[in-house]
């Protein structure tokens, strides 16, 4: 796990500063922010895999620093009237999972850029562009299990190449937490 986080959460220590100096400014301090958000994140990885560790930090950072405004509403005998804080967390929903959506994009992308020409060639017209079994042997002057076999082989490819990415689990550990 140690490692996990090395790889796979630390190198993003830099953006999630920057982001949150960006977002937050002068509101929190981003040293806590960054702590509390790497403790949560190990918390969970602990309970179940992480999909996609970038995404996980910056929406639990932005948790974190979101809780901030909100503390001192409720204790302050005044309250609070700013809605910058309400604001920022409708404006910022969504980063994280636009993070973890182009991610997987980018590994989608290479998975199927990795396929052999031929295999390449018929999943997209397959998976993509939804083109019948029947018209691409047609096409392609294949026979129509040779189409199926292409597709088995490259939905397997791509599907192990985003497994080992951490975009999916295996079907294996999928079944046991469902």
């Amino acid at each position: 796990m140690t490692k996990w986080f090395l790889e796979e959460v630390l190198p993003h220590e830099p953006d999630l500063r920057a982001w949150l100096r960006s977002r937050f400014p002068g509101n929190c301090d981003v040293d806590d922010v960054v702590q509390e958000s790497y403790l949560r994140l190990w918390t969970a990885r602990r309970g179940s895999p992480v999909a996609c560790a970038r995404a996980y930090l910056f929406t639990t950072a932005r948790n974190v620093a979101l809780g901030l405004f909100r503390r001192p509403a409720i204790f302050s005998p005044l309250g609070s009237d700013d809605p910058a804080p309400a604001r920022m967390a409708q404006e910022e929903a969504d980063v994280a999972e636009q993070v973890c959506r182009r991610q997987e994009t980018t590994f989608l992308l290479a998975a199927i850029d990795g396929l052999p020409e031929r295999c390449r060639e018929i999943f997209i017209l397959r998976k993509l562009h939804s083109v019948p079994q029947r018209e691409i042997a047609t096409r392609l002057r294949l026979s129509e299990r040779t189409v199926e076999a292409q597709v088995a082989r490259g939905s397997r490819r791509v599907a192990d190449h985003l497994q080992r990415r951490g975009v999916t689990r295996s079907g294996a550990s999928e079944r046991k937490h469902a």
